[in-house]
């Protein structure tokens, strides 16, 4: 039997505490635009704008600093091909600590190089989970590195609910809060973080269609993995845990899916009427907001625009 301990409030508010002086506290944008166009208010907190240019900053850092010094002396690793290994590797660089990543062969170069940017050492393996999981273990036995999941981990979850909370600061009377989901551990955060401030939030993991996984785990009630998943938000190609899946079905309305033209026209609306830069996985809330105006007419909305990191030599709408 799997036991697990599920974070409360309280442990996100201890983190936001222990995390505060190493975070951007990112500001929330509105778009007169896009409320005209969706018929919602619309709030916008820009985590796009975080250290490493996404959300998985708080998470990471929060898991670092937790570490006691005999851990932190050993290091930490991870396998990651995103944004949780430049957010992991620039947490130990400012603890002063060695950072191992196991990376996948096909991970983008811009990824790769601003990993080594912050100082991290990259193994190369293939290009799925098991040689991941494998080249990860080598690691870890080699160097006795701590291992940070990218989101199974109690301390990286609560880093991530920090966001909502500064969002409810800020904007306390959100009637929906959406929220992009791949391993879950953002979805998580802020699910108990909105709940435990604003009892009424109604939160909703947003999914891409060819990535369905969450959704279908939600509805069916049992864990089903992602595979094969051929999406373009390629920061929520992966599972729920057995903890974000518990803790989700607590505290999350529904999970619901946007096929890839909506992603692609949303993550293009934004750029255009915001003049910011998101990711595709960014786009996903905003594709859902934007397919549901009936379903969401007239409500107060807060959307988590989770990170801005995009290889600017592939665009996907660059041909449009």
């Amino acid at each position: 039997m799997i036991t697990f301990t599920i974070p409360s409030f309280t442990d996100i508010r201890n983190a936001h505490l222990r995390i505060s002086s190493e975070i951007h506290r990112t500001p929330v944008l509105r778009s007169a635009s896009i409320n005209d166009l969706s018929g919602v208010q619309a709030f916008f907190k820009c985590e796009n704008f975080q250290k490493v240019g996404a959300f998985k900053y708080r998470g990471a850092v929060n898991a670092v600093l937790s570490l006691s010094d005999i851990e932190a002396n050993r290091g930490v690793a991870t396998h990651s091909s995103g944004n949780h290994a430049a957010a992991l590797a620039l947490a130990a660089k400012k603890r002063g600590i060695k950072c191992y990543v196991a990376m996948p062969s096909t991970a983008p170069k811009t990824k790769a190089a601003a990993v080594r940017y912050y100082g991290a050492e990259i193994t190369f393996c293939e290009p799925n989970l098991q040689s991941r999981e494998d080249t990860l273990n080598m690691i870890i036995r080699r160097t006795g590195a701590t291992f940070i999941h990218p989101f199974d981990n109690f301390n990286v979850i609560c880093g991530q609910g920090t966001a909502a909370r500064e969002f409810l600061e800020e904007v306390p009377d959100l009637e929906i809060l959406l929220v992009p989901v791949g391993g879950g551990g953002l979805l998580s955060g802020s699910a108990i973080a909105a709940r435990a401030i604003s009892p009424d939030i109604q939160v909703f993991g947003c999914e891409p269609a060819n990535a369905d996984d969450a959704c279908r785990s939600f509805h069916s009630g049992t864990l089903f993995p992602s595979v094969n998943p051929n999406t373009i938000a390629d920061g929520l190609l992966t599972s729920l845990s057995e903890l974000t899946f518990a803790i989700v079905r607590k505290n999350v309305q529904d999970i619901l899916t946007v096929p890839e033209s909506s992603i692609l026209s949303a993550m293009r609306l934004v750029w255009e009427r915001m003049k910011i830069i998101i990711e595709p996985s960014s786009a996903v809330p905003v594709a859902v907001m934007m397919e549901n105006r009936e379903k969401f007419a007239g409500k107060k909305m807060g959307i988590i625009l989770s990170g801005g990191n995009c290889d600017l030599s592939n665009l996907p709408f660059r041909e449009a």
